[in-house]
């Protein structure tokens, strides 16, 4: 049975142990400790994800959260708002983006264990480094996971909430080599790294596209002191969309520009890698994981309620894997900020629909 003290001391206990990405060692050994504690086989992959299997009957299922959260993220403190919702005190987020996604996961799986019943064989995979790139499902040990289907407990609201379409995410890094020369002496013999990547900037995709496609430039860094003609620039971009051929069109776009821009300037060098983060998807009828979770919502009395979702999850990289995964909510709003907080009974439902896919279509 889900046990409302147990997640939500789980979910507690998660939060005070501090893991902003980069920064997962503890949470990791935690995590697998907590795993072995219930007899599952669990273990740290070469990228430092925790990966655990309990053995069960039938096909396989995949579930999934990341041990990271967003700064400021040390020293939370979390209060209660009345009986039901738990924030931080204001000074950090909460970090149930997403501890409480780990939380689910032990509960569905202490759960599964203390009832006795058949259930297919789970394998887990908490990964580390999701909110800087999704790092760690990117660097996982798929040889270690036999699961065709996942569900990525990883989104805001209700577990109804479910990333129904994501974006094909390219990002950009281009390095702008130019000359070096004094300023004030000798100008005319330097070739100006950082005017040169303003044109670069100029010509890139940014703000709202179109209602599916954006674009971002996130970084310009050049020059180490005032008096110098700045010999190198570092650009950081991204752009997104919900179609493929619109993300294919931009990078194309992105490739002529820079070359271009190189073309203006023959003393300089323009050194650019263009690659697809993540691939994008929708979630179709027919489709694995909708097949799985959908009967499993309405049977709990919920409605599945699939909308599209600017940004990206493990779940892109899984289906980039050939892993059909689909993300639902664990009653978390307010992510990535200081307003922060947490729906107790929400995560609750959450680990009720988790436990309920881990035996369907098990008799």
């Amino acid at each position: 049975m889900i046990t409302r003290e147990r997640i939500v001391q789980s979910f507690l206990d998660l939060v005070a142990i501090d893991s902003p990405s980069g920064d997962e060692d503890t949470i990791a050994a935690e995590l697998e400790r907590r795993l072995r504690a219930l007899g599952l086989q669990a273990a740290q992959d070469p990228a430092g994800n925790v990966l655990a299997r309990l053995e069960g009957t039938g096909e396989p299922l995949l579930l999934s959260a990341h041990m990271d959260t967003v700064e400021p993220g040390r020293g939370i403190k979390p209060r209660w708002d009345g009986p039901d919702i738990i924030r931080s005190d204001g000074t950090t987020i909460l970090g149930a983006d997403n501890k409480a996604g780990c939380a689910v996961i032990l509960e569905a799986l202490q759960s599964l264990i203390e009832d006795g019943r058949p259930h297919r064989p789970v394998e887990v995979a908490i990964s580390r480094g999701e909110e800087i790139g999704l790092v760690g499902a990117a660097n996982m040990d798929y040889s270690r996971i036999s699961a065709r289907v996942a569900i990525v407990i990883d989104s805001g609201g209700p577990p109804s909430s479910i990333q129904g379409q994501a974006p094909f995410h390219y990002t950009c890094d281009i390095e702008v080599h130019g000359r070096a020369a004094h300023a004030g002496l000798e100008p005319e013999k330097g070739i100006p790294a950082i005017s040169i990547a303003a044109e670069v900037v100029a010509g890139l995709p940014q703000g709202r596209l179109d209602s599916e496609t954006t674009g971002n430039v996130g970084i310009i860094r050049g020059g180490l002191v005032r008096n110098a003609v700045p010999d190198y620039c570092l650009v950081q971009a991204e752009f997104r969309s919900m179609v493929e051929e619109k993300a294919e069109t931009l990078a194309r776009g992105v490739r002529r520009h820079l070359e271009a821009v190189q073309a203006r300037h023959p003393g300089a060098r323009i050194e650019a890698e263009l690659r697809l983060a993540y691939p994008g998807y929708r979630l179709e009828p027919g489709d694995p994981a909708v097949d799985l979770l959908y009967p499993v919502l309405r049977s709990l009395g919920f409605e599945p309620n699939p909308h599209p979702v600017g940004g990206g999850t493990d779940g892109n990289i899984f289906r980039g894997r050939g892993i059909a995964a689909i993300v639902i909510g664990r009653g978390g709003y307010n992510q990535h900020t200081k307003d922060e907080y947490l729906v107790i009974p929400e995560m609750l439902d959450c680990a009720r629909v988790v436990e309920a896919a881990c035996r369907a279509g098990i008799p």
